[in-house]
């Protein structure tokens, strides 16, 4: 039987024995009846409908059209609320992570939820509308006394709906370990005179409340020799300082250029305009070690260094290029020789200054295909190239949908054995244009994606589904995200191009504080993930039998007491004859450790009897020793 109970059992099922109670005792707390299937989701794939599972509401039912079969489904007409859970027990302590295949439209509308399980986690579904295609979501629980709740949540407004299939539950965690933000800008944007404060209007160093929000990394680019005098070396040190300082890790992402870096765009720096193709591997070398150690004369160690810039057309053009970029120079076509000499230099350099730091190798335009990836990754990885993590690029208005970009963290880290973390990743807030006036990026309800609207609420929704898509693909090799320019606000004299002062802001929609300096709603899905519960308290169990008395004279009644120094256990406890379960209890704090257990008539002959406690949040489960009772 499966029920609903939270891990202190406050609202559990009234679906179990009940406690043998003294004259004048309190009522008897429900009790969660046992699992017939220890560890197991039944019907995890909707085959045999709804078996196994219970529903709360109305709007659940099980359709075709899953993705080898059935799926359960919850749409309503009106505004509805529904859940579909199933307990499961026989879990050992630790973590466990709940995942299923899903597809939803309606914003924050449905949860996957894991709850009574001790320390609980939830998250929403990815909204799917821009492709209709399956995600794997996955969430994780602490578990502490054996048992969990799997549930989908509902609660939306007409027509919102959900898809779930082929639910599992599996030891281990799923985490966003990386909740980073590029905070290259940000420099800049003081010096001309931008101001931050929390959400709440108090004034702050924005890194500081990025950190306070949950933001572990920040991302530095670095340029050779940039015509405003920002994003080099010295300022990179210096904001790099504040990032240590307030406690996260640091990623360095080097340009190799003057100027912005992308698809488009790979421009030589002007003072190695000159140089041959393997004068400009030494370049590499040279400036990313200048870079590093200044930063390591600070104190500093960067924790990840990207070795280039969305470089799928290659680097340091047309050195480097992947494809001829320009038919008219006298460089024809690919130089894979070539950008794999400069990606080495680049690799070889940050571990000479530090071991330990990662690199990366950073591609975009997922939306061109997973093969557009492989190819270009098969070619450096044939030729040597050393590197220890895959950053991609995610804008979810260009480079396709959320399935795309699952499929390509699963495909490129089995593929190449390697850690994907999405390098680079934003969404707008509002659509509107601050002042000074420059026409934003997005503009215009068209260029969303479906069912994310450009409001903060959409913001912080499709900030999560990324951050979730990519933790939860399959393969477990998703490290997390970071968020491009969550301070580049708008400014008279901090636009885009670092060559003209009076070039605008077109990004400051899509930035983490509000037109007003405000830190907005995204921020809180910064938040770091659940922990496990701190060291608990040792418990020991003791079990003794005696007859029932008046009604119950001829039942057996279980004496069970658990000791935990001067905590009060909490919890399950369970009796067993033999190892097959007889009788169980609900532990509660004012019982202050002792309860008893109703096991009925025990047949004639002999039985060995064993106490089960799971243990709480503070205190570890134990087991009685065997007591042999003869009848």
């Amino acid at each position: 039987m499966r029920v609903h109970a939270r891990f202190w059992w406050s609202c559990a099922a009234a679906l179990g024995t009940v406690l043998a109670l003294t004259a004048g005792s309190p009522p008897p707390a429900p009790v969660p009846a046992a699992d017939p299937t220890p560890g197991v989701v039944d019907n995890a794939g909707f085959e045999q409908g709804l078996t196994g599972w219970t529903v709360t509401g109305t709007g659940a039912a099980v359709e075709s059209g899953g993705r080898d079969g059935s799926r359960l489904t919850h749409w309503s007409a009106s505004r509805y609320r529904v859940s579909t859970s199933q307990r499961v027990e026989g879990l050992a302590d630790g973590w466990w992570t709940v995942s299923a295949w899903v597809k939803s439209g309606g914003l924050d509308a449905t949860s996957l939820r894991l709850t009574g399980c001790g320390v609980d986690d939830a998250t929403t579904l990815p909204g799917t509308l821009q492709d209709d295609a399956w995600v794997r979501l996955s969430v994780s629980a602490y578990v502490v006394g054996g048992a969990c709740t799997i549930s989908v949540d509902t609660d939306g407004p007409a027509n919102a709906w959900a898809s779930v299939d082929d639910v599992s539950l599996a030891p281990g965690q799923v985490t966003r370990a990386i909740r980073g933000g590029d905070l290259s800008g940000l420099a800049k944007n003081e010096d001309a005179g931008a101001t931050y404060a929390s959400a709440t209007g108090a004034p702050g160093d924005p890194v500081r409340l990025l950190a306070d929000a949950g933001m572990n990394l920040g991302r530095l680019k670095v340029w050779v020799d940039p015509a405003d005098g920002y994003n080099e070396v010295t300022h990179v040190v210096a904001t790099a300082k504040r990032i240590k300082a307030a406690g996260m890790a640091l990623m360095v992402d080097f340009h190799y250029s003057d100027r912005w870096t992308d698809p488009g765009a790979q421009g030589v720096p002007a003072a190695w305009a000159t140089h041959d193709a393997a004068q400009l591997a030494v370049d590499v070398h040279d400036h990313t070690v200048e870079v590093l150690t200044a930063l390591k004369s600070a104190g500093i160690t960067a924790d990840y260094v990207q070795v280039g810039n969305e470089i799928n057309p290659g680097m340091l053009w047309p050195w480097g290029q992947t494809w001829d970029v320009d038919p008219s120079d006298d460089v024809p076509g690919a130089q894979w020789d070539n950008l794999a000499a400069f990606l080495t230099a680049g690799h070889d350099a940050v571990k000479e200054v530090s071991p330990t730091t990662r690199t990366i190798l950073h591609l975009t335009n997922i939306n061109n295909g997973i093969g557009s990836l492989t190819w270009w990754f098969d070619e450096v990885t044939a030729r040597g190239v050393p590197f220890d993590v895959i950053g991609l690029s995610y804008y979810g208005y260009w480079h396709g949908s959320l399935a795309d970009l699952q499929e390509a963290v699963t495909t490129l880290s089995d593929r190449y054995d390697r850690d994907v973390v999405v390098v680079e990743t934003a969404y707008p807030f509002t659509l509107d244009d601050d002042t000074p006036a420059w026409e934003n990026i997005l503009n215009t309800p068209d260029e969303l994606v479906a069912g994310y609207p450009a409001t903060p609420a959409g913001q912080a929704s499709a900030l999560r589904a990324v951050q979730d898509v990519v933790a939860s693909a399959p393969g477990g090799r998703g490290l997390g995200t970071v968020y491009w320019e969550p301070a580049w606000t708008s400014v008279a004299g901090n636009g885009w191009d670092p060559a003209d002062p009076t070039s605008g802001n077109a990004w400051e929609n899509q930035a983490m504080f509000g037109f007003d300096g405000r830190l907005l709603p995204v921020a809180a899905e910064l938040q770091a993930d659940p922990v496990a519960p701190a060291a608990r308290a040792a418990s020991t169990t003791s079990l003794r039998v005696a007859r029932g008395r008046g009604q119950h004279a001829a039942a057996t009644v279980a004496h069970v007491s658990v000791r935990a120094g001067r905590t009060a256990p909490t919890g399950l406890v369970v009796v067993r004859d033999g190892g097959v379960e007889v009788g169980r209890a609900l532990l509660r704090a004012r019982d202050r450790g002792a309860v008893d257990v109703r096991l009925g008539p025990l047949p004639r002959g002999t039985h060995v009897l064993t106490a089960q406690y799971a243990g709480d949040l503070s205190v570890l489960g134990s087991t009685s020793r065997p007591l042999t009772v003869r009848r």
